[in-house]
């Protein structure tokens, strides 16, 4: 028996309402403060949004960025993710006040791709509470500086970082984690064990149950963005600092 259309018109407008509230109370955890290419932000409600410099970074977000595109991200706690090209990052749980350490949490997943992170006040005050898995294994921070690559099994990493960095010849590298630790130190443990990896040093883990190594050197990790990605945001009012006119996309 068919329900009346009256019911289903009011069932339509209830659950519109309920996903309103729901986007009105989505939690804010950073912004996108440089940006070189396309940047899609998946939303925990399905729906899929073209960032720009500026947009807003929320709890629940899989950033994905775009071959060619190198991403910076800034959190609330002025901790600093820059996304390499052909990454996907998801945001798990981000939560950071000032007057409630106890409340401090910082878990994401890098599903493929690489980035560069810089530590932010949650980081250092409660480093304990940070993590960052991958599905062969979960990095730990010391109050650092660091980069991760993580490569999916029958993907391995070729052309991806733009055409000024392509390297005719040059080897894929082999699926799997690998880090470089620029400031302080990591921890990188799974199935298999537990490692440590100070300043200077690279490292691989090839899967979930086999334990993270030191490399003893660069094993073929690139990771280059633009030169604008080095430099301080400019003043506000001047012509590079304008606000972007791009508009914020919403596709369902």
């Amino acid at each position: 028996m068919m329900p009346p259309k009256k019911c289903t018109a009011i069932n339509t407008l209830l659950l519109a309402w309920l996903l309103a509230g729901f986007n009105a109370y989505a939690v804010e955890v950073g912004s996108v403060t440089r940006l070189s290419g396309p940047l899609l932000a998946k939303k925990a409600d399905g729906t899929v949004k073209i960032l720009s410099q500026k947009s807003i970074v929320e709890q629940g977000d899989t950033l994905v960025s775009e071959k060619g595109t190198y991403a910076l991200i800034k959190f609330i706690d002025n901790s600093e993710i820059t996304l390499r090209p052909d990454s996907q990052l998801k945001v798990e749980n981000f939560s950071y006040d000032v007057a409630k350490p106890e409340n401090d949490h910082a878990v994401f997943s890098l599903i493929k791709g690489g980035l560069r992170w810089i530590t932010g006040l949650l980081g250092k005050r409660n480093h304990e509470r940070f993590g960052l898995t991958t599905p062969t294994a979960t990095i730990g921070i010391r109050g650092t500086t660091f980069i991760a690559e993580y490569i999916p099994n029958g993907q391995p990493a070729i052309a991806a970082y733009g055409p000024a960095q392509n390297i005719p010849g040059k080897p894929a590298l082999p699926p799997g984690l690998y880090v470089q630790v620029i400031d302080g130190m990591i921890n990188v443990s799974n199935n298999g064990g537990s490692q440590s990896f100070a300043a200077g040093q690279f490292g691989y883990t090839a899967s979930v149950i086999q334990l993270p190594v030191i490399v003893p050197s660069n094993p073929g990790m690139q990771f280059t963005p633009p030169p604008a990605f080095s430099s301080k945001p400019p003043p506000k009012g001047s012509a590079a600092g304008a606000k972007s006119n791009t508009v914020d996309c919403e596709v369902r």
